[in-house]
């Protein structure tokens, strides 16, 4: 594994910066995979500075890995390249696939954090297609949010406003949610390792995106928990305000579908946001 911050692991962790070549480059010769999901949490204000260690961690790092694969005398066989399901439009009338989806724009009169999105998100894919690594299989994984039981995440995060009584819809509740259980992220990210024909951007989202107040009401269900109050959007600028985050994370409409893996036969174990939230919600319990 490559860490800025070496620590201790049961696999051998090697020290890079993620902007410069280093000594770090050895660990790529003969490697079957690289994967790269490096990247500054979006999590947060749009500040200026904010802004550019967002984008900067995103490109750069990209960019590093492409010239690292690009020298080495054994390159990997794949590598697998973090990106976003953000990069596609804001939308409630069809889903985004692969193939048809739409990608950038925002809606007249979205704030200037969903233009800015959309500039990480390309951004970020130049990057990996700017690469010169012909014997390198080459992945950009727009990836859903994904949806673990894990302190501090995002489900986390959703399932503590339903334990309090305020996993009401947000907003007017029409805008999509795309989401992937964190198994079947996995499993799609082993997938498309042993999957040598496919290549480019693969949506990482399960098949079944559903809007806002649905999303909520499926989770306050699997939690036992009958009411949750609504937040207007007002009411979200001041809670996003407060926990130094954005009201794109939750307004923008991620309709987003898995076109290609499903194409190719992959099969998600959770399809479904409420079977999924359940299963969250027990092992959340665990």
């Amino acid at each position: 594994m490559l860490s800025r911050a070496l620590q201790r692991a049961p696999w051998r962790v090697a020290a890079w910066d993620a902007a410069r070549l280093g000594p770090w480059t050895r660990e790529l010769e003969g490697a079957d995979v690289v994967v790269n999901l490096a990247g500054r949490s979006v999590n947060c204000r749009y500040t200026p500075a904010n802004r550019r260690a967002i984008k900067e961690s995103r490109v750069n790092s990209t960019r590093v890995v492409g010239e690292a694969i690009a020298g080495a005398a054994r390159p990997p066989r794949v590598w697998l390249q973090m990106s976003t399901a953000t990069i596609y439009a804001h939308r409630y009338d069809a889903p985004n696939d692969e193939a048809t989806g739409i990608l950038g724009g925002a809606e007249p009169g979205a704030p200037d954090t969903w233009r800015f999105s959309i500039d990480v998100a390309t951004s970020w894919e130049r990057a990996l297609a700017a690469a010169a690594t012909p014997r390198t299989r080459k992945v950009a994984l727009r990836a859903a949010v994904v949806m673990s039981p894990d302190r501090g995440g995002v489900f986390d995060l959703l399932l503590r406003l339903v334990r309090f009584g305020l996993g009401g819809q947000a907003g007017h509740g029409r805008q999509y949610v795309s989401w992937i259980h964190d198994r079947d992220f996995v499993r799609a990210v082993y997938w498309l390792i042993e999957h040598d024909k496919v290549d480019d951007a693969v949506n990482l989202a399960a098949p079944h995106p559903l809007p806002n107040a649905d999303f909520m009401r499926a989770l306050r269900e699997a939690w036992g928990m009958r009411l949750g109050l609504p937040a207007s959007a007002w009411m979200l600028e001041v809670g996003t305000w407060l926990l130094r985050s954005e009201t794109e994370l939750v307004l923008k409409s991620r309709r987003v579908v898995p076109g290609r893996l499903v194409q190719q036969g992959f099969a998600f174990e959770f399809p479904i946001w409420a079977e999924a939230a359940r299963d969250l919600c027990r092992r959340w319990r665990a």
